[in-house]
């Protein structure tokens, strides 16, 4: 319902918009801007977004499929199972959804989206055979999307290159505060999500699994911020890609020991890979067409003008306003918010508290609606109850949180 709302929202918006400014300043071109950005988008989401998600789909489900059959996942399950069943009680602690959602996550941390998207659909399919209410979502699915959109990643490779890329004198000295505000936003998720579903997180299990997964963390960043940028990138592109291939190659060699068929299970996994594409498709135009009229009328540039002279109006410090919009596109567009980000790097210089307010941002959070989309339209729910709402009270908190780091660190 509330996705309802939000895609009538973004058309009503844009039309209201372009028809003031042809009535009071006799702007035509607005309207020009918002047929032509529809129409780019809706070429953007099939041809850029869901047709090379479909062969990377199509290679990790098959390969997932190996790996249940191997019963890899199955132990995958039983591992995370006591934790998961604390957040997830309507999952049976040995289902494939447990080992799914742990890798999806897994990949997430290090950074592969290529691989972290086919999982967290599977993850999200295999939620959907729980569902008794096939086109509601259910507790379990909305916590793991929720989750999902808090963006917990351990190094942000692609910041840090972009900054290397504008010339910034140390590229990697936002790190620390990109990693502390993503995992504040996926902590607040948690309980956000938790609260909502009357889940007690103050239990032994969950408590000893945040404290485990916080001192990890805190031992990378320890080690980590020691260490120059070049060998950074190093580490990063090492350890991410020599996990995910190291997880690839265990699957088969498994599934030979097991005495699967290997490539037959391959086959029977991947053919899945197009179907899930195809039901996604039309999620993807809607919302992403809904949100380019939204931009493309000035409504955000409006909002921003706004924020500002509020803020203005406190006597409070104001240098962050100037990095909000990456901050309030981010929940819509990940590509517009990384256009934001680099257009703020390059009028206020990389090495400005702008410049890297915007990195913090980017790297605090995922974009909301878009993986909504996704992921619920991968299995055709209508009704999202209450997850846009928790996703984006999670994403505030990741704003407010980013502004604070960046005071913190920079200011």
């Amino acid at each position: 319902m509330v996705l309802n709302y939000i895609f009538v929202a973004f058309f009503v918006i844009a039309f209201i918009v372009a028809f003031l400014k042809f009535i009071l300043t006799g702007d035509v071109l607005t309207f020009k801007a918002i047929t032509e950005g529809m129409l780019d988008m809706a070429e953007t989401a099939v041809m850029d977004i869901a047709l090379p998600l479909t062969g990377v789909m199509t290679f990790f489900l098959g390969i997932l499929n190996i790996g249940e059959k191997a019963g890899i996942i199955n132990v995958l399950a039983r591992i995370i199972g006591p934790f998961f069943n604390k957040l997830y009680p309507e999952v049976p602690k040995d289902h494939p959804a447990n080992g799914q959602m742990i890798m999806n996550f897994s990949a997430n941390m290090l950074g592969l989206d290529n691989a972290a998207t086919p999982f967290g659909l599977k993850a999200m399919q295999s939620l959907q055979e729980l569902n008794p209410n096939k086109d509601t979502a259910s507790n379990a699915q909305i916590m793991f999307l929720v989750l999902h959109t808090s963006g917990l990643q351990i190094i942000p490779l692609t910041i840090i290159a972009q900054r290397a890329i504008l010339g910034a004198a140390s590229p990697s000295d936002v790190f620390i505060p990109c990693v502390v505000g993503t995992y504040i936003t996926t902590v607040v998720s948690m309980i956000i999500t938790a609260s909502w579903q009357r889940i007690n997180l103050f239990n032994r299990t969950v408590m000893l699994g945040l404290g485990g997964v916080t001192l990890f963390i805190a031992l990378v960043l320890w080690y980590l911020s020691g260490l120059p940028k070049e060998q950074i990138e190093k580490i990063s592109i090492l350890a991410g890609n020599s996990i995910l291939l190291f997880v690839i190659a265990s699957f088969l060699f498994w599934g030979l020991y097991k005495k699967v068929n290997v490539f037959e299970a391959f086959i029977e996994g991947a053919k899945g890979g197009f179907t899930t594409t195809v039901m996604v498709i039309p999620y993807l135009v809607g919302l992403l067409v809904a949100i380019s009229a939204f931009r493309n009328c000035g409504a955000m540039d409006y909002m921003i003008d706004g924020l500002k002279w509020a803020f203005s109006l406190t006597g409070m410090n104001t240098d962050f306003t100037n990095a909000l919009p990456v901050a309030l596109m981010k929940p819509l567009s990940g590509s517009g918010a990384r256009a934001l980000m680099i257009d703020a790097m390059k009028e206020f210089g990389p090495d400005s508290f702008v410049g890297r307010l915007v990195c913090i941002f980017q790297g605090s959070a995922d974009t909301t609606l878009y993986i909504v989309a996704l992921y619920f339209g991968s299995v055709g729910i209508k009704n999202t109850r209450y997850a846009i709402v928790a996703g984006i009270i999670a994403d505030f908190v990741g704003v407010i949180a980013g502004i604070w780091l960046g005071y913190l660190f920079f200011h």
